[in-house]
């Protein structure tokens, strides 16, 4: 089998995606798992899948580098917007289904993808971090000298506790810059190793670290991978509408890979 693939980061966030409106490409979790795999595939944080749907623009189907399905990915999302874009659904608002529901995306004028994400209703503040689910689950703690850190290490030891090693969590570290900006570096499950941005994840720090107690915030996030920001209204302590996530996604390059 011979795909037609493309290669798109946002913020160093990378992917593979595939035009499969036809249908016609059936990947297995190993065919996924060899395309992400550094090295020896193509190499990316995950693979998507461009599809149709029903009422909307596209359909997004998102795997881990793991291979298998994952949830939902807030940079993954943005770059598929851009690459449906290239692929001939010229639009200035798109509004498209994921696995945790619908979205509404828009290319801005400096090329940036702004994203809605999922209204998020619970936070569960616990001492020295933070958990919510912002279409995938997250874990957000506060750190000093967070370039320091041993992301990887701690990360994994979180997310492989007793308390989320069956479902796995994604892992947050937040430094503080000024009451608006945060730096951010994210353990991703799936990926199972430090990525160099998380769109759902820099979303949950965002969100953990409101500076406003109510209305409108917007957050300035610094990543290893570049720079995003993300805004919200904050309606009641734990409750969170209108999250817009925004930044770069940028093709890197296409090609041709025969899978057996």
């Amino acid at each position: 089998m011979n795909i037609h693939f493309y290669k798109y980061h946002g913020t160093g966030n990378d992917f593979v995606l595939i035009d499969n409106r036809d249908e016609k490409i059936q990947l297995t979790t190993e065919q996924v798992a060899f395309l992400c795999r550094r090295h020896f595939g193509i190499g990316a944080d995950g693979l998507m899948e461009l599809r149709n749907a029903p009422g909307y623009d596209f359909r997004m189907v998102y795997y881990n580098a793991d291979g298998k399905e994952g949830s939902m990915c807030g940079n993954g999302g943005r770059c598929l917007v851009k690459f449906a874009h290239h692929m001939g659904i010229h639009k200035s608002e798109f509004k498209f289904i994921a696995v945790d529901g619908e979205h509404y995306a828009s290319i801005e004028l400096n090329g940036w993808v702004r994203l809605k994400m999922k209204n998020v209703s619970s936070l569960e503040r616990n001492g020295n971090y933070d958990l919510l689910d912002t279409g995938s689950p997250h874990f957000v703690k506060s750190v000093d000298r967070i370039t320091e850190l041993d992301v990887v290490s701690e990360g994994r030891s979180i997310r492989y506790s007793d308390r989320f090693k069956a479902d796995g969590v994604n892992v947050n570290f937040v430094e503080p810059l000024s009451s608006t900006k945060l730096y951010v570096r994210t353990y991703e499950r799936g990926v199972e190793d430090e990525t160099n941005s998380c769109g759902t994840g820099v979303t949950a720090a965002a969100i953990a670290n409101a500076h406003n107690d109510r209305g409108f915030n917007h957050v300035d996030i610094r990543t290893k991978g570049g720079k995003l920001y993300v805004e919200f209204d904050r309606k009641d302590d734990d409750v969170f509408e209108d999250v817009w996530l925004a930044g770069p996604a940028e093709k890197v390059f296409d090609g041709f890979i025969e899978l057996k």
